[in-house]
């Protein structure tokens, strides 16, 4: 189904490059594997099983990892109705509601697909936000089930898991094999060079793909809303209580900082916004301004 978000060229030709720099690296990568281990059915077994399990249960997972619950109508009225309403002017399906009993304000959404899909919300978001700002968060998150940005980031990861899993086969070989000869040594020795280097590759190329399509997701919630302004100061106040909370406290949230709406990091990143998962705010509100400027919307920030 296609869903009425907007789309943004510059953006998806910018993941589609990525994409596609991502699958030439997987090749030669899965090459590197077969020549080296004389395995292609190891391969071919360990990359189907990771993937099928990343591809179809990453809602569950996610769920499960964050305490999420599925909420019905009848507990959380409003919130379904924000999420009706933005189904409804998006012309998707309605995606299953979850809350998350966290005080962290944060949002996220996952699924394979859009009629596979939750968005879930923390209790601490729910407090925090104006009815327009959490209207801005929710337009984003479905953004990301309309474009199926989760599939698409499950895919390009894909390839980070395998390698990792490679790095720690062989070390964990190289160090129980009862015997080993000189040509096992540099043949282990090899997979974990190949390995290393593919994940380290992989992994800059996932990161700048995931902060495109949070750019995209905030375009396209912007646009859906036609109140930038919203979504901004939304951004702005979620980011600002998250750097309010002890560092301790982030630390079991941030495995899954890919998925939030904004990093539980604690603070704005510095030269390591180049291996952030999202832009920083300041991009963000940039991009949110413009689309402001486009729109001619004059609402005060937080008063849409």
């Amino acid at each position: 189904m296609q869903s009425r978000f907007r789309s943004d060229r510059r953006l998806t030709v910018r993941m589609t490059v990525t994409m596609f720099l991502l699958g030439l690296l997987y090749v030669v990568f899965v090459a590197a594997l077969i020549a080296l281990l004389k395995s292609w059915v190891l391969v071919v077994a360990i990359a189907a099983a990771l993937l099928a399990a990343q591809y179809w249960f990453s809602d569950r997972i996610a769920l499960f990892a964050m305490h999420g619950r599925v909420v019905e109508r009848e507990e959380y009225p409003e919130l379904h109705g924000v999420v009706d309403r933005l189904c409804a002017m998006a012309d998707m399906p309605k995606p299953v509601v979850a809350v998350s009993d966290m005080d962290m304000p944060n949002a996220f959404a996952t699924g394979r697909n859009p009629d596979n899909a939750v968005v879930c919300v923390t209790t601490g978001l729910l407090r925090r936000l104006e009815p327009a700002e959490l209207e801005g968060v929710l337009a984003h998150e479905l953004s990301h089930v309309a474009h199926k940005d989760v599939a698409v980031i499950t895919i390009a990861s894909f390839l980070g898991v395998i390698a990792g899993l490679m790095v720690r086969f062989a070390f964990y070989s190289s160090m129980f094999r009862g015997r080993k000869d000189q040509n096992t040594v540099a043949v282990l020795a090899a997979v974990m060079g190949v390995s290393a280097v593919v994940y380290a590759i992989s992994f800059l190329l996932i990161r700048a793909l995931s902060r495109y399509r949070e750019l995209a997701a905030d375009r396209a919630a912007a646009l859906l809303t036609g109140r930038p302004s919203a979504l901004a100061s939304a951004l702005t106040k979620v980011t600002g209580d998250i750097a309010r909370i002890p560092t301790r406290d982030l630390r079991t949230a941030q495995a899954f900082n890919a998925f939030y709406i904004t990093p539980a990091t604690g603070r704005e990143p510095g030269i390591e916004r180049y291996f952030s998962t999202h832009p920083t705010l300041q991009q963000r509100l940039d991009q949110l301004g413009r689309i402001s400027a486009e729109l001619g919307e004059a609402a005060t920030p937080g008063k849409a």
